[in-house]
Parts: structure tokens; C-alpha cells; sequence
């Protein structure tokens, strides 16, 4: 039952899912596992999952723009959204809204064209300033309920690699990567 529901909330986002500009998307707990790891020198470390960068290179070679918002710090964050090409990398972030509010207006792009995918309760905050709400599998519970809709991956094992492929394959553009693969442009 709870598959069904969550395939109907997808369904219900298909025009939202085209018409996505911008995708936004928290850091810990949605590209890592929200784990974090020090080393013995106090070096913050964390855990990216692969397939999920893989689908934010195809959501950007499809001309979605993308940014990381993140209330945390420590290095590892900015290193990952280098390697990746993302250029707006939003580290140490108190007041998301404002944040995400300035960033749309930075890319020129309003909130009706806005995915924001978050885990937690401070990522509520932003959702009048998004057309799409989006939680991994395992996001706080009061975050899923208010979602437009819940990924089934938990947050750094796929779930932005299915969000991407959603986006994807309402645009039109999936089934093509998927059989003829894929070859990073380096645009």
C-alpha cells in the first residue's frame, strides 16, 4: 500500500517534474547518509554515492541547473560539488529561504520551475519557496508527510540518481541513456 501511494504522489508531479530549472538539493542526509566521519587530525569526512553523481552530470548535461544548500561545513561538501561542476555550492547555511531566494534570483529562475530535495525539518522552511518538495526514503517523518513526494532510496544511496532519473524520463530523455548509454560532454 504505501508503494502505491508513493507512485501516486509521483504521478501526480509529471508536468512539475518538465518544468524543473532548478534543483536544489541538501547535502547531508540526502547526498550522504548523514553520517560523518572524522579523522584523527578532527577532518571532517563523508560518503558520496557515485551513481547519484552520475545522475546530476545527466541533469546537467540536460540543462537543469543545480545547487548545493547545506547548513553544514567542513571542506568535503565544496570538494564534491567541484568535481562535479556545480557551481553553486551553498555551505554553512542558517537561513535556507532566504539562501534559496536569493540563489533563484541569482539564476533567474522562480520558484514554480524550483525542486528542493531536503531531509530534515530544517529543510521545511523551504517549502513555499519550491514547487516540488522532495524526501528521501528515510527523511524525518514530518518532512515525508509534507512532501510532494518521497523518493524510495534513503539519502546517499540513491536517491538522487532516482530523482534525476524521474526528471529524466519525464522530459523524454531516459530511454535514449538507457540504450545508447552515456559520454560526459565536459561542457
Amino acid at each position: 500500500m504505501r508503494w502505491l501511494w508513493r507512485e501516486w504522489l509521483w504521478l501526480q508531479q509529471r508536468q512539475a517534474l518538465r518544468d524543473v530549472q532548478l534543483l536544489v538539493l541538501d547535502v547531508d542526509g540526502v547526498l550522504t547518509d548523514g553520517g560523518l566521519w572524522l579523522d584523527p587530525h578532527g577532518q571532517l569526512l563523508k560518503r558520496f554515492d557515485v551513481r547519484d553523481g552520475l545522475g546530476l552530470r545527466l541533469l546537467q548535461q540536460a540543462g537543469i541547473q543545480l545547487a548545493f544548500l547545506s547548513g553544514g561545513r567542513g571542506g568535503a561538501t565544496e570538494a564534491r560539488a567541484r568535481q562535479l561542476g556545480i557551481e553553486h555550492c551553498l555551505v554553512g547555511i542558517k537561513d535556507k529561504p532566504a539562501a534559496l531566494s536569493q540563489l533563484q534570483r541569482d539564476v533567474g529562475v522562480r520558484a514554480t520551475t524550483t525542486a528542493f530535495v531536503g531531509d530534515d525539518l530544517n529543510d521545511l522552511a523551504v517549502r513555499h519557496y519550491v514547487r516540488l518538495l522532495i524526501a528521501p526514503a528515510d527523511g524525518c517523518k514530518p518532512l515525508r508527510l509534507q512532501s510532494d513526494a518521497v523518493l524510495q532510496h534513503d539519502g546517499g544511496r540513491g536517491a538522487v540518481r532516482e530523482l534525476a532519473e524521474r526528471i529524466l524520463q519525464q522530459r523524454g530523455d531516459l530511454k535514449k541513456i538507457r540504450s545508447r548509454g552515456w559520454i560526459d560532454r565536459n561542457d
